[in-house]
């Protein structure tokens, strides 16, 4: 009799074995094939690249020619990254990172999910490694300045950009570049300007040369440093900063200027002279001429003899000295008026030989009757007295408004009456306002201090104005 396969008999245990098999071979059919769809389903389809990405200032971290597949993967998590599907295009640049390790391109796509989802310091973090392992990866670069903006460390986002350009000129980062230099420009030179208004010069200074570091074309940041570095007293930094504001903006009015009032204080007169020339050439102004003819005075004074340049310390003044005076302060108002045939014998070799001339012929001094002049004779204010008033009458004939009212007045003094020879010269220096009394009286035979004489040179001069054209050479 047959066994139908009843347990405990032998052909049924097989018939169980082979029945278990099977089973067990469908069960592992199917987990596998669960396992084949479960992988199918993770390779999602990369989208195709979106017309308005949602990125658009990222650049491509693109992969090795060399390696397409890793460029492929690339490519598909950036398709991910510019449509907003963040998970996707962080899993697709991980895969890539794990089987290429040290891959500056997958660190950088990494690097810029975390900066699409603001989070800066991770983003940071990973540029740098990139930028560790790829020290010229223009792609991290520029995700670095990116990222440095958004922390707000503008000089340095400044820096990547730059060396992001500097790696590919094809970039397109010029006007970002220019708007961070123009930032930095604007942050600097208003710290500059309070650190100088604070008279805190060494922090202006340098806020000023940071500002050149970033836009070193800007004229106006070279003449206001070294409008700095010279209220510190640094002139010669000063001058060569003010000449480089020049060869910058050759029509800088004020950087002439400034170039001028640095040469001065050098005491360089013929280069401030120049400077200030310049400047008056660009925009005449009162100031400028003031500058002008200040310069002129002090090279004409430069010029001039020991001598004459000691007349102000003298406690009693020569015949001389006054014509020497007269001559530097006045020459050309005693143009005006000259005498011919004059005979001086004693002052060719003098050293106001000049200017004495100059006074005889004018009629505003006279010879001795032995025709010397004296040179080295001391004067008294009665002298003076006699001096002024002939100047007097030399500036009368082209100012006669102002003379009439000196001519015509009579002051009262009492150490001088009207009867006095000196009389008429006297009243008439009073009269102008040359000369001066003091408690109503004039002091005849007192002598002149050199401090004295230019005093009343210099009233003279006020009085008589610019010289008129006939007196001018």
């Amino acid at each position: 009799m047959k066994s139908h396969g009843i347990p405990g008999r032998p052909w049924g245990r097989a018939s169980a074995l082979l029945t278990w098999r099977r089973r067990s071979h469908l069960l592992g059919l199917t987990v596998i094939a669960a396992l084949i769809a479960g992988c199918a389903a993770r390779v999602v389809p990369a989208p195709p690249l979106p017309v308005s990405p949602k990125f658009p200032e990222f650049v491509f971290p693109s992969a090795p020619a060399a390696n397409p597949e890793v460029g492929a993967r690339q490519d598909r998590g950036w398709r991910f990254l510019q449509t907003g599907d963040l998970r996707n295009a962080e899993r697709e640049f991980a895969d890539v990172l794990e089987g290429t390790p040290r891959l500056a391109a997958a660190e950088t796509g990494l690097a810029y999910v975390a900066l699409a989802r603001r989070q800066a310091s991770q983003s940071l973090d990973r540029f740098d490694r990139a930028l560790e392992w790829q020290p010229d990866y223009a792609p991290a670069l520029v995700g670095r300045g990116q990222t440095l903006l958004e922390l707000d460390r503008p000089d340095e986002a400044l820096q990547a950009f730059e060396a992001a350009m500097a790696v590919d000129p094809a970039l397109d980062l010029g006007s970002r570049i220019a708007v961070l230099r123009l930032r930095g420009v604007q942050d600097r030179v208003a710290a500059a300007r309070d650190a100088a208004a604070r008279e805190d010069w060494t922090t202006a200074r340098d806020s000023y040369r940071a500002a050149i570091a970033t836009s070193p074309e800007s004229g106006f940041l070279y003449r206001e440093l070294a409008a700095v570095e010279r209220r510190a007293d640094e002139l010669d930094a000063a001058t060569e900063h003010y000449r480089r504001a020049i060869e910058l903006d050759a029509a800088d009015v004020g950087a002439h200027t400034g170039l001028g009032e640095v040469l001065e204080q050098k005491g360089d007169l013929d280069a401030a002279l120049a400077a200030y020339s310049a400047a008056w050439a660009l925009e005449p102004s009162g100031d400028l001429d003031k500058r002008l003819q200040a310069i002129r005075e002090r090279l004409a004074a430069a010029k001039l003899p020991e001598e004459y340049r000691r007349i102000g310390e003298a406690p009693d003044v020569t015949r001389a000295q006054v014509a020497a005076a007269l001559g530097v302060q006045m020459g050309e108002w005693l143009m005006e008026t000259s005498r011919q045939g004059v005979l001086v014998t004693d002052t060719r070799t003098h050293w106001a030989a000049p200017w004495i001339v100059r006074a005889v012929r004018a009629d505003v001094m006279d010879p001795f009757p032995n025709h010397t002049f004296q040179p080295d004779l001391m004067i008294n204010r009665g002298d003076l007295a006699r001096v002024v008033s002939r100047m007097l009458d030399v500036i009368a004939v082209h100012r006669p408004g102002a003379a009439a009212a000196w001519r015509s007045g009579k002051p009262r003094i009492v150490d001088v009456p009207p009867s006095h020879l000196a009389y008429d010269a006297v009243a008439q220096a009073v009269a102008a306002g040359v000369l001066t009394l003091e408690d109503g009286a004039f002091h005849l035979a007192r002598p002149v201090t050199g401090e004295e004489l230019l005093r009343v040179v210099q009233r003279l001069r006020a009085i008589a104005g610019p010289a008129p054209a006939s007196a001018r050479p």
